[in-house]
């Protein structure tokens, strides 16, 4: 099943809210990652990330085609990013097991040197996803229901 044909009552979702006129989410990009995902973009189509907790390389962000990961009710939708350049939201799911110990955090995608030994997209380009963290504020968390 693809990712956009799961049904809303399956999916969990953490997705951003809105709080005082600001997005509030729990993930983001950095201009690295944006500058890769447009190019897997162009190489691949649409695309999603899939983060499954599991040790060394599973606990990396990895990046598939859109819907050749299959997500499910033990995954959590953690939000659709947007990158410029992209028609389309990336979005990033989270196996839930995992989500449940991330909850406090922000979690930012990230790009640095070397090859993952996953079956992540970006491997061929000499690059690998890495997530980077920070505990949500008091704010942050009250905003999200946390």
């Amino acid at each position: 099943m693809r990712e956009d044909e799961v049904a809303d009552d399956v999916r969990k979702t953490a997705e951003a809210v809105v709080a005082g006129g600001a997005e509030i989410g729990r993930i983001g990009l950095t201009a690295a990652a944006d500058e890769l995902l447009r190019l897997l973009r162009a190489q691949h189509g649409p695309l999603m990330f899939h983060q499954s907790g599991g040790c060394c390389d599973g606990s990396a962000p990895m990046c598939y085609p859109a819907g050749e990961f299959r997500t499910g009710a033990s995954d959590v939708l953690l939000g659709r990013l947007e990158v410029p350049g992209v028609p389309e939201p990336v979005g990033f799911w989270m196996s839930a097991e995992q989500f449940a110990r991330w909850r406090h955090t922000h979690l930012t995608v990230d790009v640095v040197p070397g090859r993952g030994s996953g079956f992540s997209l970006e491997a061929p380009e000499g690059v690998r996803f890495l997530i980077r963290s920070r505990l949500l504020t008091d704010e942050e968390r009250a905003a999200l229901g946390e």
